[in-house]
């Protein structure tokens, strides 16, 4: 093990048994999915992004650079000026419609100028959460959190005032990492059931379980950039089972 994959790891450690914070879940230190057929692959080898891969730039911008995948946000937070209303700021997001249920996504990544790349599972047709997110996991250099984005979002009547209902039950997780933004690194995420797992240049670094993980219709996978110049290659997905 090198070190930075010995830092990595101590890091993790270190937190998940910290007696002065909420006690991290586990990492299983082994697989919990195991891959099926192959439903996706994309290597940017090409001039142009193109639909030809079903590609779709949800929030600007996306374009291939030198064979790989480079996301720069566009939309920044921008108060309401001159007649014009407020913007609020977003990544930058590509998206691309590959129906998973349980599912192994991997990727290399490089943060170069970005604050944190994004992995996502939408279901657009889903209406319990904002534009039908269900879970994601985002990358930045010092920390990886998982999110159950279905659960944090309570559905409420119209009309209804006061203060929302809280979810019940664990919704994300962050681990600390400690990774160099301008090495390329690879990350493998996991989802089966409802837990992922996920695992960068081979490392188990973080792992949750939450109720909105199982959604059945996972119908879209979306990548997301904060900031700009933020890399992706080597893209994979494949529809996975668990491990018994």
């Amino acid at each position: 093990m090198n070190l930075r994959f010995l830092t990595l790891a101590c890091l993790v450690t270190a937190t998940t048994f910290a007696a002065d914070a909420p006690k991290l879940p586990s990492i299983p230190t082994e697989p919990i999915a195991k891959k099926k057929e192959l439903l996706f692959s994309d290597d940017f080898e090409r001039a142009e992004l193109g639909k030809d891969k079903g590609w779709a730039i949800v929030v600007p911008t996306y374009a291939l650079e030198n064979g790989t995948l480079k996301g720069m946000q566009m939309r920044f937070d921008t108060p309401a000026k001159d007649g014009k209303p407020a913007v609020k700021g977003h990544q930058a997001v590509i998206g691309n419609d590959i129906p998973t249920k349980d599912s192994v996504i991997e990727f290399r990544f490089k943060l170069g100028g970005a604050q944190s790349v994004t992995a996502e599972f939408d279901d657009r047709k889903f209406n319990g959460s904002h534009y039908g997110h269900l879970c994601m996991a985002r990358i930045a250099a010092d920390k990886i959190i998982l999110v159950d984005q279905k659960g944090l979002a309570v559905a409420r009547p119209e009309g209804a005032t006061g203060e929302p209902p809280t979810p019940k039950g664990r919704k994300n997780v962050s681990f600390p990492l400690s990774l160099d933004p301008q090495i390329w690194h690879t990350f493998m995420l996991e989802t089966v059931g409802d837990t992922m797992r996920a695992t960068i240049d081979g490392q188990p670094v973080a792992y949750l379980q939450s109720p909105g993980i199982a959604h059945l219709t996972k119908s879209k996978v979306e990548f997301g950039c904060m900031g700009k110049d933020g890399f992706f290659d080597d893209l994979t997905i494949w529809n996975a089972a668990p491990v018994k």
